[in-house]
């Protein structure tokens, strides 16, 4: 992260009348993809052993991180659906009669929301357990430092999608810009200072400043008037942060990217500094983005 960026979002100053939060893997970088399928699945797959059942285990990854409605969750939260839920559902391992690994304790972690989800937090948790709890904590410790040092050699020099940076110097100088995302901080920082866009952001808040929704309320609670916070992003994830935060929400549609963004530097960027953007107009387009994420896997209609 660089200087200019503050180190936590309660010491954030707002400058403008506006916040506009933005996602980033799958929302300004095209990124997704190629850290669940070249960098996420692998790791997994060697990690816990996954080998005999592999090609379900991409399955369930696709399917949790990419094309449901959990799309775009932290890791650690994806990676419990895979292996506590869908992965001892799937038709291919109920025949072959795999027993995936159990990993109470992890999944424990994981659950307990006063956790902050990061490698940090889990190095923590590591050493504060003692027998099979730390064992179990430790192999997802090195499944989070694999993924880690895979992100940093596949995912360099990927630049934003189309029209991203149209629209985020369009709204140079007209709204405070922050980074809020599930991604490590590290990463975040990397990405978006070799694109050239850290310089427009008042902060980034990756996954160990807490969660999307808890950042957002950092930043703006009490600080902006009402339909003046506006979050972008292309998960369910994302839109809860806002709703919760009573924010509004600019979907940036899987498969649809390009598009998303051309259509709001055209149209939904002025409706939304000109305050005509909530009501009807979102809830459209919020209808529109929830079509794109099914919530039973496509095997489930196979089996």
């Amino acid at each position: 992260m660089t200087a200019a960026h503050p180190s936590s979002l309660e010491e954030f100053t707002p400058r403008h009348e506006f916040l506009v939060a933005l996602d980033s893997d799958g929302t300004v970088f095209d990124t997704m993809t190629i850290k669940h399928r070249d960098c996420l699945a692998p790791c997994m797959i060697a990690c816990f052993g996954l080998e005999p059942v592999a090609q379900a285990a991409r399955e369930c990854l696709d399917f949790a991180g990419l094309f449901s409605k959990t799309r775009g969750a932290n890791r650690h939260k994806t990676l419990r659906r895979v292996l506590g839920e869908l992965l001892p559902s799937h038709p291919a391992v109920v025949t072959s009669g795999f027993v995936v690994p159990r990993l109470p304790h992890y999944f424990a972690w994981v659950d307990d929301p006063d956790n902050v989800l990061s490698g940090q937090g889990l190095k923590h948790a590591v050493a504060a357990a003692v027998g099979a709890a730390r064992k179990e904590l430790e192999l997802a410790c090195e499944w989070n430092d694999q993924v880690n040092r895979c992100n940093e050699q596949r995912t360099g020099g990927i630049p934003p999608f189309p029209f991203v940076r149209e629209c985020i110097e369009k709204m140079h100088g007209k709204a405070d810009m922050i980074v809020v995302s599930t991604a490590p901080g590290q990463t975040l920082a990397r990405e978006w200072t070799a694109c050239g866009l850290a310089e427009y952001t008042a902060a980034i808040a990756g996954q160990e400043m807490d969660t999307k929704a808890r950042c957002l309320e950092a930043a703006a609670k009490g600080r902006y008037n009402e339909n003046c916070v506006l979050m972008i992003g292309d998960a369910p994830g994302d839109l809860n942060a806002a709703k919760v935060n009573g924010a509004l929400f600019y979907p940036i549609d899987p498969g649809d990217e390009e598009t998303s963004w051309k259509r709001f530097h055209d149209e939904a960027m002025d409706r939304f500094f000109a305050g005509a953007y909530a009501g009807r107009y979102e809830q459209e387009l919020i209808a529109e983005f929830d079509s794109h994420l099914p919530e039973k896997p496509p095997w489930a209609a196979r089996s």
